[in-house]
């Protein structure tokens, strides 16, 4: 599993993932306040990552805002419930 910065619905939160044969399944996040991080290369992080994730989550659903900059990468949204059908968005 591996995280990253993000902001989902306009508020900074942490983002956990697996990628899987270049599809990247986010699998839950934590909502963080940037004043945790202190060191410049965790600000730097915070920005740089911020940048290219930008998410909404409603009814347990994850979607990306337009305008994200995730080139070239396929992206498993939606509900992680094994019964819900899988969405794969091209990015």
């Amino acid at each position: 599993m591996s995280w990253c910065f993000a902001l989902i619905n306009n508020r900074l939160a942490e983002i956990f993932f697996e990628e899987r044969g270049g599809v990247m399944e986010i699998l839950g996040h934590a909502y963080v306040s940037a004043d945790e991080y202190d060191s410049a290369q965790e600000k730097r992080y915070i920005e740089e990552d911020t940048a290219k994730f930008r998410l909404v989550y409603r009814g347990e659903e994850y979607s990306f805002k337009k305008g994200c900059e995730l080139n070239g990468f396929r992206v498993k949204t939606g509900s992680w419930d094994l019964e819900a059908d899988e969405q794969l968005v091209d990015v």
